[in-house]
């Protein structure tokens, strides 16, 4: 049967006044979803990029030495969770999924406030492990479900258009989180911080659950059942898809590069800031200029290349950025600044600047549009596996490994050019990731195949 065929026999199937589109209250919300996504993406990245500096402060007052103890309680807790979170997604509706953790988030950083106020007594090393162990976390249960939830209310189509949006709308957030911080930060402190981060939250969580319901009352909408399946569904997919293994280790690369610039900057925020105040507005500075970065990019560059070329240039494309930044710290040296705006800005810096910068603003959103294209738990299970046991892995070999190297003698310059290399590597799994064989077939192709069988 022709496909013209098959498409008559369903239009006489139809009954003749049935009508001809969907009912205008759902044209309406399947239009405004984009927009109160990227307005909710808002409110998670302003609470996120609060609760950040104030992380990262606890890293620059004890240095890159103890980051290894860090990332290894991390790691540890991260693979601990692991069946928690593939039981709850297995057996829990994602309203309630999205309900429960979001107000649980919240409450933990009430519970926190107090802790920072006695932060002198409890200590910085000790603090530290609690509230690095956490943010991973909040990490897991909160931005990465917000994805996991995009990827399953959005079709491939879809989410080429929208996720751009929906990763501006976060940009625009982890830019007001930090001007949020950068002016409360003298005026009431770190600790109070975590209640602005809390109200933020749940701003986003009341967002959520209002889409979650909109989406619900589409035909043909499963989203309130549970998913189902095995607790342990990440783990064994990263081994039987292709995809994820290719994300996997495009995950460990790009995080090699990463922690490796935000070692080298966290042994430089002990050695030039003293106080937690003068640490948390540096660490707050280094995420805005990363932040008005991804901005630029979602603005000028990242739409355009998903909607004209696809997403997987969106992983490629950062990858040969980030090859030529590193080259150009092992011929420039490390310990360079360079004038900008009138301000002088340590290299360092700036690669981690300009790393993260294209992380957030073109591979995140690339990244997502592609896990619409796989099945529903592994857009949860699998994805969220990826995106935090193996980015942590990552973090625990990658800061190991800086310590060793240094204790070995090894310059800067000699980890940028090891580091010039994985990134000439995570190009190559790049290109693989985005052409992977076993991803659905592409919205865009489906419409191809579709005229070049009616011609």
């Amino acid at each position: 049967m022709r496909p013209s065929d098959a498409g008559m026999l369903v239009f006489l199937r139809f009954p003749l006044d049935a009508p001809l589109s969907p009912p205008r209250p759902a044209v309406e919300e399947q239009a405004s979803a984009p927009w109160l996504s990227a307005l909710a993406f808002f409110f998670v990245m302003t609470s996120y990029y609060i609760v950040r500096p104030v992380m990262n402060q606890l890293g620059g007052a004890v240095g890159s030495q103890s980051l290894p103890l860090f990332y290894g309680a991390v790691f540890v807790v991260m693979l601990l969770l692991t069946p928690v979170f593939g039981m709850l997604v297995a057996r829990v509706p994602r309203r309630r999924l999205v309900g429960w953790s979001y107000s649980f988030f919240i409450l933990c950083l009430l519970v926190f406030v107090p802790a920072f106020l006695a932060q002198d007594r409890i200590g910085a090393r000790a603090l530290g492990v609690v509230f690095f162990v956490w943010v991973s976390v909040f990490n897991l249960f909160v931005v990465s479900l917000f994805w996991s939830f995009m990827a399953d209310i959005f079709s491939s189509g879809e989410a080429r258009k929208a996720f751009s949006l929906i990763a501006l709308g976060g940009m625009a957030g982890a830019i007001f989180g930090p001007l949020v911080t950068k002016f409360l930060v003298q005026l009431i402190g770190v600790a109070p911080l975590l209640l602005v981060s809390a109200l933020a939250l749940s701003a986003a969580m009341v967002l959520l659950l209002r889409l979650s319901t909109q989406h619900d009352r589409q035909p043909g909408s499963r989203g309130g059942e549970a998913i189902g399946g095995s607790l342990w569904a990440g783990v064994k997919e990263l081994w039987s898809r292709p995809f994820l293994r290719y994300m996997a280790l495009l995950m460990l690369f790009g995080d090699g590069i990463g922690t490796l610039a935000y070692a080298l900057v966290a042994d430089y925020a002990k050695a030039h800031f003293t106080g937690e105040v003068a640490r948390t507005q540096f660490y707050n500075d280094l995420d805005l200029a990363t932040n008005l970065l991804g901005a630029v990019l979602q603005l000028s560059v990242t739409r355009w290349l998903l909607v004209r070329h696809g997403a997987g240039w969106g992983l490629v494309v950062p990858s040969l950025v980030n090859v030529a930044l590193l080259v150009a710290v092992v011929a420039v040296g490390a310990s360079s600044s360079l004038i900008l705006f009138g301000a002088s800005v340590p290299l360092l810096a700036l690669m981690m600047i300009v790393t993260r910068g294209f992380a957030y603003g073109m591979t995140k959103p690339a990244t997502d549009a592609l896990y619409t294209r796989v099945p529903r738990e592994t857009r949860y299970k699998g994805k969220n596996f990826v995106e935090t046991a193996v980015w942590r892995f990552g973090d625990v070999v990658v800061t190991s490994a800086v310590s060793g190297l240094r204790m070995l003698g090894w310059s800067v310059g000699g980890m940028a050019l090891i580091g010039a290399g994985v990134a000439t590597l995570a190009t190559v799994v790049a290109r693989r990731a985005g052409w992977s064989p076993d991803l659905l077939p592409d919205e865009r192709s489906l419409v191809g195949d579709a005229r070049t069988s009616r011609t």
